[in-house]
């Protein structure tokens, strides 16, 4: 049941798409929360909030540096919740999947 709650709430952050816009930033490497925020048009308050449900959703963690707060991907966690959710409502797209990216696996056509 933990793990059900865990995830539904890694579903909830995804569905916001300034969340999936900052994740995808975050991508590159950690951002300090005023970097994260100068990147969209909307108030510093307004992505703090959104921060701190990727972060109560263990997406990503947070660090303080001085008096600025620093913010890094949590991709394992993330790619955990996608994956287990994909494996039981698509498992056979997801055995496929692995074959194909797994490292010196052929590639489509060869």
């Amino acid at each position: 049941m933990a793990q059900a709650q865990d995830e539904a709430g890694a579903f909830r952050a995804l569905a916001d798409p300034t969340r999936r816009q900052i994740l995808e930033d975050l991508r590159g490497g950690e951002l300090a929360a005023g970097e994260i925020a100068a990147r969209f048009a909307i108030s510093a308050p307004s992505i703090s909030r959104h921060l701190g449900v990727l972060r109560g959703a263990g997406l990503v963690t947070e660090r303080r540096e001085g008096n600025r707060i620093i913010y890094a991907l949590d991709g394992d966690r993330l790619a955990t919740c996608i994956s287990r959710f994909l494996s039981a409502v698509c498992p056979e797209q997801m055995v496929l999947r692995h074959t194909r990216w797994r490292p010196g696996a052929q590639s489509e056509g060869s």
